[in-house]
Formats: C-alpha cells, structure tokens, sequence
C-alpha cells in the first residue's frame, strides 16, 4: 500500500513538472523595449539608406515638380509626367512657362489646369487661351507683372491635376483655371486606360503620394524587370513608340454608356475634382471652372456599340443631322449621340453636369463654356467653325475660351488690385487681338499636327510615313521645318528660331518680329533673343520696330547695350529728358563708349546744358581723340561759352 502511494506522489509530481515547463515554454520571453525599437528601425533605417543612396547616384529621372530652368526662374519640370506614364515611350511636357521663383509683390500669378485643350493643342505652345488673357492683363494693368503659367498635359486627367495642386499651392496662385475631363477615361492613370493601376481612386492616388521615394520607384522597376522576363514580353520598342499619344492611351477601347467602368470614370472625376477646389477653398486660392466643349455637329461618333438596352450611336447622330433645322431638338440628339460614342475621348454630359453641381456645392466660379461655343455656331451647335478635330478648339475658338475666363474674372472680381488703365473696351480688345497671334510656322505645325491625329486609330488605319510625307506636301523652308518638330528631330524653339533667321535673311522683317515675338513671350528669360532683334532691325534703321524690343530687354536684363539705343533713338525723336535719363544709365555700365558720350553731349546742348555737354564731349575725346565729329562739336561749344 505505502509503495502504491509514493508511485502515486511521484506521478503527480511529475506531471506538475512537465505541467510548468509546457506553460514555461509557452510564455512569451520578455525583452527589453530597447530591442523592439531597434528591430522596428532596422527596415525604416534601411529604407531610408536605400533612399539616400538612390538619390545620390541619382537613380531614375528626376519627378520633382519645378527646375530652376535659369536662376531665379521656374518651370513645372518636363520630366514630370514618367509619375504618370510607366509604359509610354514618350512623355508629353507642358508649355514651359516660367515664373519667378520669389513672388514679387507686383505679380499677378494665375495657374491653368487640364489636359491638352487647355494647353493649346494643335497650336501648343503659342495658342492657349492663356496667352489672350495675359495679354489683356498686360494692357489694363501696366504696372502688375503677368504670370500666366499653363502646366496642362496631353492625356492626362484629374490625377495629375491633383497631384501637382500641393505644389501650385506652394507657388501662391492668385487665381487657378480649370478646363479638363476630356480625358477622364483613357487619359493617365484612368479607369480605361492603358497607364492604369486600378479602379480604387484612394489606391490611384496613395501610388501617386509615394512617386516622391527612389526606393519606390527602385522597387517598381525592380518587378517591372522580373514581371516583364516571366512573361517573355519581347515588344518592340518602336511599336511602343508608333501611333498618336492619343491612339496609344485607350487600352479598354469601348465602355458603354452607364457601365460599370463608365460610371467608375465618373467618381474618379468628381471625387478628384472635389479634392481640387478644397485644396484651393483651404489656401484661400480662387478656381474658376469650365465646362467641357466639344465637336458635336461634324464629329461622328467613332464607335457604335451593338446593344439591346442603347440606340446605336450612327443612328442617333444621323437622326440629329436630318433634325438640324429644329436646332434644340438636334442639340440635344447629337449630345446623346456622343454620349453613346463607345471610345470616351469626349467627356459625356454627366462630366459637365459634375462641374456645374459641384461649383455650386462649393460657390465656386464657373463658367459654361459649351454653352457659349454652341451659342457662337451655326444652328446653335459647335462644330468644325469652332473645333479642329473632335474637342480641340480652333485659334478663334481658344481665343473665345480665353474671353469667357477673362469675363468671369471681372465678374467674380478675380482681377490684379493694381491701378487699371483708362482704355475703353473696343480698344483693349483691339489690341489683345492685335497682340495675340498666330505665326506661319505655328500654323503649318498644327495643321500637320491634325493631318496627323486623322490619318491614325481611331480616325482611320495608322498611315505609312511616306503617305503621310507625301500628305504634308512640303512647299518651302516654313514646311520643313514644321515636319522636323513634329519627327522629333527639332524643338519648338529651334524651329522659331530659325524661321526668324530665315525671315531676317530674306528681309521679311514683318515675320521675323512675329517669330521674335513669340520666342520671347515664351522664353522671356533668354538674353539673347532681345539683343539679336533689336541688332537686325537697327542694322535695317527700322528704330520705331526695334524700340519697343529694347524697352522689354531693359526691363528684363538692364544693361549697356539697351539703355544706349533707347537713348539714341529719344534723343532723335526730340525726347531729350528720356534721352539724357537712358544714356546717363548707359555710362553707368560702361563708361567708355564714346558713341553713347558723344550722343550724350547732343542731348545736353540741346538743352543748353553747354558745360555739361563741354565736359562729356571732352570726356569722349580722351578716349578717342579721332571720333567723327566730336573735335568739331566741341570747337562749338567752346565758341558758344566764350561768347
């Protein structure tokens, strides 16, 4: 008995020991708090490594939002869009307007937002509706200095434009312009687009906030390049690169009227847009609205989708083009007709709807510009009077856009706080028109542009390059050089450029200041441009020309060379004050020149200022004792002071 019970004692005994080394084994070790921090810094410590390094060497192209294109000058970076284009050989940039990198306290700083009808398409970068209210600002408000900063970009939609808001932001817009939607859908990142990462719009632009880190795009690349060689995708980079940017962009070519994806576009664009104006609503920063406009009456629809539950979009547009005489029943026929167009590059109705419900959610200014167009065209519908293609306007056509803004700003009394000029309105319209132009060049380019856009997907079957050479029908100089921007072997700018100097060359001089003109509106921060025009037309004595040239170079570079012929020619139009003012600040950056002194003693005497003149032709003498005319000039007021 006794030796049963001791068996028993150690059996218990032995399962309580078993007992507290199984919960000895399942409680948890307790460490240091020191230990979890470290273990939770180490990835953070070596993302951060990654990241420095990356940068460091450089890795990737630089996304940052604005360069320091010459100092204290900024543009939106022309590299910006490889944050939204991932799989498209070549990148759109925007029109390069430049700024200055410290606000002035005279600047009046407007932003313009969208895609490619914003930026001016076909006539990029010298025709966007910008450029006619800036040159309106400049005539009423001579003493603010304009800064009319367009960063729209072709095929982009409202991810980009919300993307890039922080940084406007930043840049202290006094007034932000919006015109975009067109490309809600295949445009960049958009629900039926080739560049697109997802339906989510939290996801689109969490992915977007993260395009700031090296490491991100490091990683991106990184299964890219092993996603790419599990698939054996072997295209040919050239075939990436063939077709209009616009043919190249829809990737799911159809979406119906009110499907899924359809109604998908439409919350990617309201909640965008919502996000747009309280950015601006939180930084007191105004933003005018525009609704989309379109070519409704000469643009068939491209796609007719087969269905039971919709009309065919052929039928609908034919039935609005036999109902024209009845013009608000053909309006509202060939509205659906687009609607039903089963390729989205025009925005539907419910894109504009979406502007003019969300503006009057927030009170914000809003301008109906489709309504205007088909109010400016025939039968009260917009078509080829007013559209080169299928949405984008025609010189005359972004000019009414760029009246349509500048009128809701004066409505909205959204206008520099500087003193206004005197002119009446048949005036300043006048000479904005006057001043807002089109070049020859420019022309050429953006018919060519079109011929372009018309001979590819989804217009017709992409065009060889010999037909297309043969379409261009290439005449002159002007023609060729249009071919080479549109091949990519020429900038913009250096066709400009050279077209001057052709038109310098063969004594055009009314189209040479046109091409300097433009050149100079678009890269005020070039030197060079001002001092080259002004050289060609003092050379040919047109000095009335030549003047206005020097009073911008003046302003923008204050030298020698400007401040001596500005003097010169005042002092030949009898504008002795100016005169004297102009060539005193020349001296002041060279002292010698003897041709500025000598002119100088001219303006003194004749204002009978004879000592002075006495001792500043005395002062030329020294330097050169041959210069013609200065020995007599001198001998002459000698005579008069001894008399």
């Amino acid at each position: 008995m006794l030796k049963n019970k001791n068996k028993r004692d150690e059996l218990r005994h032995k399962k309580k020991e078993n007992a507290a080394a199984s919960k000895k084994g399942t409680e948890k070790k307790q460490y240091p708090i020191w230990f979890n921090l470290v273990l939770l810094l180490i990835p953070i410590l070596i993302f951060a490594l990654l990241e420095i390094s990356l940068r460091l060497f450089k890795y990737g192209q630089d996304t940052s939002q604005w360069i320091e294109v010459v100092p204290g000058e900024l543009m939106l970076n022309p590299e910006i869009a490889h944050r939204y284009f991932h799989s498209t050989a070549s990148v759109p940039y925007s029109n390069q307007n430049s700024f200055s990198k410290i606000k002035s306290n005279a600047a009046f700083r407007v932003f313009i937002v969208g895609g490619s009808s914003a930026a001016g398409y076909p006539y990029s970068p010298n025709g966007d509706f910008g450029l006619y209210i800036k040159k309106k600002l400049e005539i009423l408000y001579p003493d603010s200095e304009i800064e009319m900063i367009n960063v729209a970009l072709t095929a982009t939609n409202t991810y980009t434009i919300r993307d890039l808001m922080p940084g406007i932001i930043e840049q202290k817009p006094d007034l932000i312009l919006f015109y975009g939607g067109h490309n809600e859908y295949y445009g960049a990142l958009g629900v039926g687009s080739m560049e697109s990462i997802g339906q989510s719009r939290s996801v689109v632009n969490f992915v977007l906030s993260l395009e700031q880190f090296k490491s991100f795009i490091f990683l991106r690349d990184i299964i890219n390049l092993i996603m790419s060689a599990f698939s054996g995708d072997e295209t040919d980079t050239s075939e990436k690169r063939s077709g209009t940017l616009m043919s190249r962009m829809a990737k799911d070519q159809t979406i119906a009227l009110n499907s899924e994806v359809f109604n998908l576009g439409l919350e990617q664009f309201e909640g965008n847009l919502a996000d747009i104006i309280e950015m601006c609503r939180n930084n007191n920063i105004p933003i005018i609205l525009g609704t989309l406009t379109s070519n409704l009456r000469d643009q068939r629809p491209f796609i007719s989708i087969e269905s039971d539950d919709l009309d065919r979009a052929d039928d609908i547009f034919d039935l609005a083009t036999n109902n024209l005489d009845s013009s608000k029943e053909a309006l509202r026929l060939f509205r659906y007709a687009k609607d039903l167009d089963g390729l989205r590059f025009r925005a539907p109705e419910k894109i504009n709807l979406i502007i003019k419900e969300l503006a009057k959610k927030y009170n914000s200014p809003f301008v109906d510009i489709d309504s205007i167009f088909n109010s400016f065209s025939p039968y009260g519908i917009t078509g080829d009077n007013l559209m080169t293609d299928h949405l984008h306007p025609t010189s005359d056509g972004y000019k009414l856009i760029g009246k349509i803004y500048f009128y809701a700003m004066e409505i909205f009394s959204l206008l520099p706080s500087s003193n206004r000029a005197s002119l009446d309105k048949n005036t300043v319209d006048s000479l904005t028109n006057k001043n807002t132009f089109i070049t020859k060049l420019d022309s050429i380019i953006a018919h060519y542009r079109i011929l372009v856009l018309k001979n590819d997907w989804p217009y017709s079957e992409q065009k060889t390059v010999s037909y297309m050479l043969k379409l261009f029908n290439q005449q002159n100089f002007i023609d060729s050089l249009a071919v080479r921007v549109l091949d990519n072997k020429y900038s913009w700018e250096r066709a400009h450029r050279e077209a001057a100097e052709y038109y310098a060359n063969t004594k055009d001089y009314n189209e040479f200041i046109r091409e300097m003109t433009i050149l100079i509106n678009q890269y005020p921060f070039v030197n060079e441009y001002y001092t080259f025009v002004t050289e060609q037309l003092l050379e040919v004595k047109l000095f009335d020309e030549a003047y206005s040239f020097l009073v911008k170079g003046n302003k923008r570079f204050p030298g020698a060379f400007f401040t001596k012929w500005l003097g010169i020619i005042d002092l030949s139009k009898d504008k002795t004050d100016s005169a004297i003012k102009y060539l005193t600040e020349s001296l002041s950056f060279n002292g010698n020149d003897t041709q500025v002194l000598f002119n100088l003693t001219g303006a003194y005497a004749k204002m009978k200022m004879f000592n002075e003149a006495l001792n500043t032709i005395n002062r030329c003498l020294s330097i050169n004792p041959n210069y013609p005319g200065a020995q007599n000039l001198k001998n002459q007021l000698a005579a008069i002071l001894n008399n």
